[in-house]
């Protein structure tokens, strides 16, 4: 994950999504509130507005259920990234990585043993 989210974060954007799966439409901010066990619909705002902001949910003002899950991984990005770090030459490879790094792009892949490689 290239947005990095703090446990909370985490725990209210995977709730969000969760949720969104099972039920085909967004979690009121009291739901979340009672899923995870949050001490108040406050908190689940704060938390909600810091996730937009972050660019891993979006939502539409004044819209009630309106949260949206954004693809933080950013996969049509890496996978362009990739391949062209197959066919460039080592100092335009340089550059892709620097790239890919200010963009928060993951472009290393785990092996079977889960040791992680760079393409």
């Amino acid at each position: 994950m290239s947005v990095k989210l703090t446990k909370k974060q985490t725990a209210v954007y995977d709730f969000i999504k969760s949720f969104i799966e099972e039920h085909n439409y967004s979690p009121s901010y009291r739901d979340i509130v009672a899923g995870l066990g949050l001490s108040s619909v406050s908190a689940v705002a704060e938390h909600v507005e810091n996730l937009v902001r972050l660019g891993a949910l979006r939502k539409n003002p004044g819209e009630a259920r309106s949260l949206e899950i954004v693809d933080i991984t950013y996969p049509e990005t890496t996978q362009l990234f990739k391949f062209r770090m197959q066919l460039a030459t080592d100092a335009e490879k340089e550059i892709l990585s620097r790239a890919a790094n200010i963009l928060g792009l993951e472009l290393e892949e785990e092996d079977e043993e889960g040791n992680e490689e760079t393409n």
